[in-house]
């Protein structure tokens, strides 16, 4: 399926915290090999300390501010064609998700309440979910973002399943949505 894969720009990976971004993102750039990129890693970078650090100093606005500025960085530069795992908030923010949505292919890893909570519950990477009922937050999440995330370019239901899987399931969408685009060009 992936020699069906015709791309001329990046693919961003978009969804909530636990959503399988970051692990099903870079497994898909090994397996086009292409780069992967993970903007919050990227942020950290610049930034010199954890996300987590960024939101108790700074504050929420503030990250988002560097993340729009590193996810523009990201779109703008060589190469053209990567995978880029982004952070839960970063297609909520409308400028965020023009950029994705004019130079790259969305990707909205969508998963249901019950997995995010058992893959986010024993992580202290998630601002949001410190000293929180993480079940109540994600719910809530959920019914705020979901309807933002659906304008992504593809959407691919995520179970508790293997990466194996969800690869298949993600490479499949995006041959289906590359062929489209070949037709349609």
């Amino acid at each position: 399926m992936i020699e069906n894969i015709v791309l001329d720009k990046p693919i961003v990976m978009v969804g909530l915290m636990g959503a399988g971004k970051t692990s099903v993102g870079r497994a898909l750039a090994r397996r086009l090999g292409i780069p992967f990129v993970d903007s919050d890693k990227e942020i950290e970078a610049a930034a010199g300390c954890s996300v987590v650090d960024i939101f108790s100093m700074y504050g929420e606005a503030e990250f988002r501010r560097a993340e729009q500025s590193i996810i523009a960085r990201l779109l703008d530069t060589p190469p053209t064609l990567k995978v880029i795992s982004t952070g839960e908030g970063a297609f909520i923010t409308p400028a965020v998700r023009e950029m994705v949505l004019a130079r790259a292919v969305s990707v909205w890893l969508r998963a249901d309440l019950d997995l995010l909570v058992k893959r986010t519950n024993f992580r202290d990477t998630r601002p949001q979910l410190l000293h929180a009922d993480s079940r109540k937050i994600l719910a809530q999440l959920i019914t705020e973002r979901y309807d933002t995330y659906a304008m992504a370019d593809i959407t691919v239901q995520t179970r508790d399943e293997s990466l194996r899987k969800t690869l298949g399931k993600v490479i499949n969408a995006i041959a289906e949505y590359s062929q489209k685009g070949q037709k349609n060009g």
